[in-house]
């Protein structure tokens, strides 16, 4: 019921943004108008003589549909971003991989990745002094299948290292696992940073398939920032941010996330040479102060109809 009120509402609230128009000189569009299939928004603003800029960060164009929005799939028309993408005076990118997809249906399009406030996510406190590690995923709960996806791995280092570790699950408050003593915590945008502090190990496992080379990353990156050693599956974008074993892991199979895992849990010394160089990758390639100036500018040559 909520979900369907927030929708109800974006409608309500995109009406109003129509009405104001003449206050805009670009639209900014961040994967859809509003929450379903319509393209009644996107239609009008590719009429209005307004330029639009259509930003996404995932393959939003693929119907993938998790168990907690079932019931909502049938609300879905991935062809919209054919549409959207086409009608948009600028694409952005957040991939190489979604910038092929778009560059099929409009040329003016770049990479712009996903991007970090490293100075609010390394004000926040880390959490010392405890006996045990604590492993830590963060995600949602229609993404709580790629944690999943490295359970075995997690168990091999439970009945390993036993009580010298933890396991953290950040993003949904009904997820339960009894072998790991896991009972899942709510994500909240305004507490993110100071959940993440608890970790000491971040991971970001994923399955090799169409719907994850579309990710960007994000959750490894927030890791990252907080200067947390962190393990990714060698998927997509993840490949180019952690360059294995210099500012992280990448881990394919079981083995793999056991071996990597095991030596963080082993080696502190390890583990804070790790963080600090994936703390330097983000603010240096991934930041919000990174790129700001270039968002800026690719907006005015928008506005102004220069050349991109």
């Amino acid at each position: 019921m909520r979900k369907a009120w927030i929708v109800a509402k974006s409608f309500v609230v995109r009406q109003r943004d129509w009405q104001r128009r003449k206050e805009f000189d670009a639209i900014y569009i961040f994967r859809n108008c509003v929450l379903t299939g319509s393209l009644f928004f996107e239609k009008k603003w590719a009429k209005s003589g307004i330029p639009v800029v259509f930003d996404f960060d995932d393959a939003i164009w693929l119907n993938d549909t998790s168990d907690a929005n079932r019931y909502f799939s049938w609300l879905k028309r991935p062809e919209k971003v054919q549409f959207t993408i086409a009608a948009s005076s600028l694409v952005l990118a957040g991939n190489e991989f979604l910038k092929r997809y778009a560059q099929r249906f409009n040329q003016r399009v770049m990479v712009f990745p996903s991007t970090i406030d490293t100075q609010r996510y390394r004000a926040a406190t880390k959490r010392h002094g405890h006996a045990y590690i604590t492993i830590g995923w963060s995600g949602s709960i229609t993404t709580i299948k790629h944690f999943n996806s490295a359970l075995e791995a997690l168990l091999q280092i439970k009945s390993k290292y036993k009580t010298k570790v933890r396991f953290k699950v950040i993003g949904d408050p009904f997820y339960k696992n009894e072998a790991l003593e896991i009972q899942g915590c709510a994500w909240s945008a305004d507490t993110e940073p100071e959940d993440l502090a608890d970790i000491d190990i971040g991971i970001m496992p994923l399955p090799d398939d169409e719907w994850t080379q579309g990710k960007c990353g994000l959750k490894g990156l927030q890791y990252m920032a907080m200067g947390i050693p962190t393990i990714m599956s060698p998927v997509g974008v993840n490949s180019e941010i952690i360059c294995h074993g210099s500012n992280g892991f990448l881990a394919s199979d079981t083995a793999q996330w056991v071996e990597c895992l095991s030596q963080l849990v082993e080696n502190a010394d390890l583990r804070k040479r790790l963080g600090d160089a994936a703390y330097c990758t983000v603010d240096e390639r991934f930041s919000k102060k990174a790129w700001a100036m270039t968002y800026v500018d690719l907006f005015k040559k928008v506005i102004t109809k220069e050349a991109i």
